[in-house]
């Protein structure tokens, strides 16, 4: 999956603040994200991420379906 610093991504569930898009602040063998709804950032494994990603929105606006 080519996710890149400055991406947001939408998830299959919401953060417990109702927001489904997170911006990615870090890539590796963790990502940190950043809720777009209340700003909370999280650091979690790469496989756990991927698996609940189900859209992809680059920086220049061009959408990816992934399931």
């Amino acid at each position: 999956m080519d996710v890149r610093v400055g991406d947001r991504v939408e998830m299959k569930k919401p953060h417990p603040c109702g927001e489904k898009r997170f911006e990615v602040l870090r890539v590796g063998m963790d990502f940190k994200l950043r809720c777009l709804g209340c700003g909370h950032e999280i650091l979690a494994p790469r496989s756990r991420i991927e698996k609940r990603i189900r859209k992809i929105i680059t920086e220049n606006t061009t959408e990816q379906n992934d399931v």
